[in-house]
């Protein structure tokens, strides 16, 4: 993204954060889910990062929270409440500690404190003489709403601090957060479902609106729940996980879930381990990440703090359910049966732990109810096992730049005409999608790329599902992309990016043979592979533009390639759309290797017949030795034919061996031939 376009989307998030926190805070009303949100807040974030000369104090980055509700006195905070900047990914927060470490320019002794991150809200409590004399929310961060009364009701929070070993200051301010357990929200519906009342959404909202209560028995009613985790004022300390010790010790409660680390590693497994849905599921309470601070309270004040956000802490949040991502093309895959299903192509993007690229708009007429555009910014979610879906368009996003999307009136495999079928749009050559089929099953069997656990059954699901639609697409896939399939999982989508990614490196005369020229088959494609002269590595637009140079009088010059053939190959090389397919494959990464081989003499210039079933060789392997060695292989037994290599249960091609007095042999006695009796 270049300079002014990064202006420009800047200026854009900016004002759609605005409109939706204005809701959140002021009115606990979410307009769009939290999660999607965050994931507008960390690109703006990102591009604020690359592009600093444009933040400006008006920016979501530069603030902290609502305002102030008119019903409460307002509270000016003694020290102004800070809220965390987002990571969503172990990368995120290599990133964080590495820009700490360059603004203090020194390395530092990787120690952190995690804390769950409770889903509720931030409030402020103050004591004089042990005693609590007011309780505030976060508001702007410089003046939140004074809520003494409601919190009082709250038998979490200590009216009186305890003695202790340590005597507390005359003074003192810490933080922590209201929230409502999980018991107690199902409780609460439960109740408001006996009476007919409107069922709450969310713990996150009862407890906001609880703690806003005009009314102190309503909030009493409620039953909120609170852990404090700040000393802000009145004790100064070296670490931050001694302040949670010393706060437990007055009588404050805390979280005993969290932990003391030492790595960033550790800080992986730790939040791995409560995002995983099991273990969060023994809380009674709503959490959606982890807090990071640097244990030492010293790097803590030295990081200072950048706009809204303390330098030396993050909030790792758990893979959002919601994220925010861009359409950046809109392709139609011709499905086995030849139906076109339109599928988004996005800037990539993390859910559920998961990277997905693509998204399955099905037919035309979700497209027109979403009202998406090629551009538009959009919301896309996975809950459970379900395939990731568009859910949402941000429309106030929109630059003017976006473009409509139509449905092709050719079929982009055949060229023939798409013709309605009720929801959906099909190609018309009723043999359309069949073909196709057959074409990518050619290019992954053993002969070709030998792309090993992508049989014809997972060409068609990836065909149907709109994840592939010609060659170069099968080596694009993405993990992401494959384990959100039902009947698929983390590790046999592995497998097959695996296999791919390690197959993508094939020989020339393969390569040939997998582009399913007509009538070009493993010795055509062999032959083909002998002109270039070169040995090394090559991209497939350098064998495009090395046979397309050609015509078919040069074709029918090489040995057993009659005028039929050679026109097919040089009409094959003429071909636009086959030129955007080899485009696509040198894209995808796809590298052809080709050495000039120098025969060892023991096969030179001798063909061979393999026919019956085999003990000691699958069928190509067997071939691919007598090609090593300088050998031909030929399907058909004829006067040229110079050895016919049999298993059991031959068949006819035996006995026209022997009508033509043609040798014989074994699989043992093949071996002895090459010398390699063992």
């Amino acid at each position: 993204m270049d300079k002014i376009s990064a202006k420009g989307r800047i200026e854009l998030l900016k004002r759609e954060i605005e409109k939706h926190r204005r809701e959140y805070h002021l009115h606990d009303r979410l307009t769009i889910s939290e999660q999607a949100l965050d994931s507008l807040k960390k690109e703006l974030f990102d591009l604020e990062t690359e592009y600093p000369e444009f933040i400006t104090p008006d920016s979501p980055t530069q603030r902290v929270g609502g305002e102030a509700l008119p019903e409460f006195q307002k509270a000016k905070h003694e020290s102004r409440m800070l809220s965390f900047n987002d990571a969503f990914s172990e990368m995120d927060m290599r990133d964080w500690f590495k820009r700490l470490e360059n603004y203090l320019k020194r390395n530092l002794k990787p120690e952190f404190y995690c804390e769950l991150k409770i889903d509720g809200l931030a409030i402020e409590l103050t004591y004089d003489e042990g005693v609590l004399i007011r309780a505030a929310t976060r508001g702007d961060g410089n003046v939140g709403e004074d809520i003494t009364e409601n919190i009082r009701t709250v038998e979490a929070i200590p009216l009186r601090l305890e003695s202790s070993k340590r005597e507390f200051p005359k003074h003192l301010v810490v933080r922590g957060e209201v929230f409502l357990n999980k018991s107690e929200f199902q409780r609460i519906n439960r109740e408001q479902e006996k009476e007919g009342k409107q069922i709450y959404a969310n713990p996150r909202n009862v407890a906001a609106g609880s703690v806003r209560q005009l009314d102190p028995k309503v909030t009493a009613s409620r039953k909120l729940n609170s852990f404090e985790y700040d000393i802000v004022i009145g004790l100064e300390t070296e670490s931050h996980s001694e302040e949670h010790e010393i706060l437990a010790e007055w009588g404050f409660k805390t979280n005993q879930h969290n932990k003391l680390v030492h790595s960033l590693e550790e800080v992986f497994k730790f939040r791995d381990f409560w995002g995983d849905d099991k273990n969060r599921d023994r809380l009674d309470y709503e959490i959606d990440g982890i807090v990071v601070i640097t244990n030492d309270n010293g790097v803590y004040e030295d990081g200072g703090v950048v706009g809204k956000t303390p330098r030396a802490g993050i909030a790792y949040k758990f893979s959002p359910k919601e994220a925010t991502t861009v359409v950046e093309d809109v392709r139609f895959q011709v499905g086995r049966t030849g139906i076109l299903t339109p599928v988004a192509i996005m800037r990539p993007v993390e859910l559920t732990g998961i990277k997905i690229t693509h998204a399955t708009l099905h037919n035309m007429d979700q497209i027109e109810k979403l009202g998406l555009k090629i551009g538009d910014t959009v919301i896309i979610s996975r809950a459970g096992d379900v395939i990731p879906q568009i859910t949402d368009v941000l429309d106030n996003l929109r630059t003017g730049e976006e473009r409509v999307i139509h449905m092709p009136t050719s079929c982009p495999v055949d060229g023939a005409p798409v013709v309605r079928d009720g929801a959906f749009f099909r190609c018309s050559n009723k043999n359309c999608g069949a073909v196709h089929k057959e074409k990518l099953i050619h290019l992954v069997s053993k002969a070709a790329f030998n792309i090993e656990g992508m049989g014809p059954k997972i060409i068609e699901r990836f065909m149907d599902e709109g994840l592939v639609s010609d060659a170069a697409d099968i080596f694009e896939l993405d993990k992401g992309d494959i384990e959100v399939l039902d009947g698929f999982g983390e590790k046999s989508a592995e497998k097959i990016v695996n296999e791919v990614r390690e197959k993508s490196r094939v020989s020339l005369e393969r390569f040939i043979y997998s582009l399913g020229i007509p009538q070009v088959g493993v010795e055509t494609a062999r032959t083909l592979a002998k002109e270039y002269k070169d040995s090394k590595n090559i991209r497939p637009m350098e064998v495009w533009e090395f046979f397309g140079g050609k015509t078919s009088a040069d074709f029918v010059s090489l040995e057993d390639i009659g005028e039929k053939i050679s026109k097919g190959i040089e009409d094959w090389f003429a071909d636009g759309e086959n030129k955007e397919l080899m485009e696509r494959l040198d894209k995808a990464g796809v590298i052809i290797w080709h050495e000039r081989q120098s025969s060892s003499g023991k096969l030179d210039g001798k063909t061979f017949v393999v026919t019956g079933t085999l003990l000691n060789f699958e069928r190509e392997e067997i071939k691919e030795k007598i090609r090593e060695l300088g050998g031909k292989t030929s399907e058909s037994v004829s006067k040229k034919t110079d050895y016919v290599v049999v298993g059991e249960n031959p068949g006819s091609k035996a006995d026209r061996a022997r009508e033509l007095g043609i040798a014989i042999l074994s699989e043992e006695g093949f071996m002895k031939l090459i010398g390699q009796e063992k």
